[in-house]
Order: C-alpha cells, then structure tokens, then sequence
C-alpha cells in the first residue's frame, strides 16, 4: 500500500489457525495495526468490548455459531467495516441477509488480489465514516452550544428582566470581556443563577 498517516486496527475472527496466518500477509503492520484474532463469536464479542477496530475479518463457520449475526451487530453497534468470507455454495444466501445491514461479503477461496482490493476499499470507506463522524460531533457541540446561550438568556430575560435582544448582546459582552466562548460565558451566566 501507499504511505499513509493512518493505520486500521484490524480483528480477524477465525476459528481456523491457518486462517488468521494467511491474513496475516495481507495486513502489513505499516498499514493495519494492531491485528488481533479470536477464534470464537464469544472472544470476538470480549474483544470488541476492549477495542473499537477499524475492520473486521469473520470466516465462517466459528465454533460458537456461524457469524453472520455478529456481522450484523457489529454494524450495528459500530462503524466498524466487516468482512465476512463464506463459503462460495452459501455465498447467495449469506449476501442476501447480511448486505442491508453493511456487511462485505467473499466467498472462498477468494483470489488474493480481491482480498486486498477489498481490504482497501474498505479504509476508504473507514475514511469516509470517521469525516462523517467528526461532522456529527460538530453539529452536536454546535446544537449544545445553542440550547446552553438559550438557557441563559432565559435567564436574564427572568432573573435580570432584560429582553432577548439585551440577553444576547450580555452574553457576547462577557465572553468578549472574559476572553471566553459564547458557551462558557453562557454555562457562567447559568452557574450563576442556578
């Protein structure tokens, strides 16, 4: 792979040894790290618990069920890329139900060239989510900004008698005066009066 600031903590959830081994060519530490394996569902399920990864591998069939449902919770609960490899005669029907949810299927044996490509696709698509996510915890501080400078001009507006327009410029005063955000001179305002 190219040079990248990156890397992607990688999970490969395999009851087979060999397995994990032969994955172990496609990850190369200066690309994917940590690599870490469990060979059951239920050691999958601990280890998830410890660690976000970025990606995670399940060749099916496990020792405690087949995989597919784990797929699907980790999609779920995270934001997680999952890659399963199923058998090539269950490909269909593994596709079928686990696609709608954002699960990545190959069927095996699969070419090593698609293995990688895939692999690649999907840090992309990490890529992709973790900008989604940083929007989203913007539009929340935003949001919490927003409903905080509320309640303190409601405040002023009871406590201080002051119209909103006169609340608003408040706040902005103090922030500028204090040399602070509009939200700690807002959280002040509401320390103050609570």
């Amino acid at each position: 792979m190219i040079f990248q600031e990156r890397t992607y903590s990688v999970l490969i959830v395999s009851a087979s040894s060999k397995f994990q081994q032969m994955m172990q060519a496609f990850l190369p530490m200066t690309d994917y790290y940590p690599v870490n394996s469990a060979g059951s569902v239920s050691a999958a399920r601990r280890s998830l618990i410890e660690v976000e990864y970025d990606i995670v591998l399940i060749h099916t069939p496990l020792k405690d069920e087949f995989g597919s449902e784990l797929a699907i919770d980790i999609c779920k609960s995270s934001n997680s890329g999952v890659l399963m490899f199923v058998k090539s005669e269950m490909y269909d029907d593994i596709y079928a139900k686990v696609m709608d949810k954002g699960v990545m299927v190959l069927s095996t044996p699969a070419p090593a060239p698609m293995v990688a490509q895939t692999l690649r696709i999907m840090c992309s698509a990490r890529e992709r989510l973790r900008l989604m996510e940083v929007r989203q915890a913007s539009i929340e501080d935003k949001i919490t900004e927003m409903r905080l400078m509320n309640r303190a001009k409601w405040m002023l507006i009871e406590r201080e008698h002051m119209t909103e327009d006169e609340a608003h410029k408040y706040i902005e005063k103090q922030a500028m005066d204090g040399r602070i955000s509009g939200r700690s001179a807002a959280e002040r305002i509401i320390a103050r009066y609570s």
